[in-house]
């Protein structure tokens, strides 16, 4: 069970703690804006103190209104700024893993990848030496992607052991205008994580395993990584449990 995380926001940890310690779960714990502008070292202790069964632990990076492939240099610099913030966090709680968004939008960016590319790698050099200290492992999460071919192409520039993809399996049920089996050629080998949820294709429902139209059974033929973190991120605890057992299903 220790590749099987469950997805949670800080703010709402101690609303399910009584859940999270009876179950002992392992969590990717996600980091907003607000909660980093609030939090403190002691607030991490204390954290830690609470997860006295030792769970293994990921996290996500804040996302909204950041952009580690902004063309404008202060853009990326609140960017970077932020970054560093859940990398403070690390130092404490010693994550395998911390997810951060592409931030690659093809309107936004007029269809020229390798503007963003470029300012991505300005971005990531400053970033990756600190989780290839901490050996942490940086998994960069398809969003809007239609297609593989930009993570593609970052993951083939950087080219370290502790960068790779969080393959997201509703964002590409939801955006997606290539089959798994392109995606999987693709970046098969350079991904770490999964978020596994379902939706119907008209919404980011973040649904339980199996409530939607995504192949599940077709993706785990496909992909075969026994040491990729799988974590849930279904919204409420009962899809939690219920794709807990389908993924159990699933991977056996």
């Amino acid at each position: 069970m220790e590749n099987i995380h469950i997805h949670v926001p800080y703010n709402k940890i101690y609303d399910y703690i009584d859940i999270i310690q009876k179950e002992k779960l392992n969590l990717e714990i996600y980091f907003d804006s607000q909660s980093l502008d609030r939090i403190t070292t002691k607030d991490i202790e204390k954290l830690k103190k609470t997860l006295s069964y030792e769970p293994c632990l990921s996290f996500h990076a804040p996302f909204m209104d950041l952009s580690p492939g902004a063309v404008d240099s202060k853009v990326r610099e609140i960017t970077v700024e932020r970054f560093n913030q859940v990398f403070d966090i690390a130092e404490i709680l010693s994550p395998k893993s911390i997810v951060f968004h592409s931030g690659y939008e093809k309107w936004k960016y007029a269809f020229k990848v390798k503007v963003w590319l470029e300012a991505s790698l300005k971005t990531w050099e400053k970033i990756l030496p600190r989780g290839e200290n901490l050996k942490i492992k940086i998994a960069i999460e398809n969003i809007f992607e239609e297609d593989p071919e930009n993570l593609q192409m970052l993951m083939e520039k950087i080219r370290s052991p502790y960068f790779g993809i969080c393959f997201d399996t509703g964002h590409f049920n939801l955006f997606s205008k290539k089959s798994i089996e392109e995606w999987l050629y693709s970046l098969n080998d350079y991904i770490i994580e999964l978020h596994l949820h379902d939706n119907n294709k008209q919404f980011d429902e973040h649904l339980c395993i199996g409530s939607g139209c995504f192949d599940f059974e077709k993706f785990f033929r496909l992909f075969k990584n026994e040491n990729c973190l799988h974590t849930i991120e279904a919204h409420t605890p009962e899809d939690v449990f219920k794709s807990i057992k389908m993924l159990e299903k699933l991977i056996k």
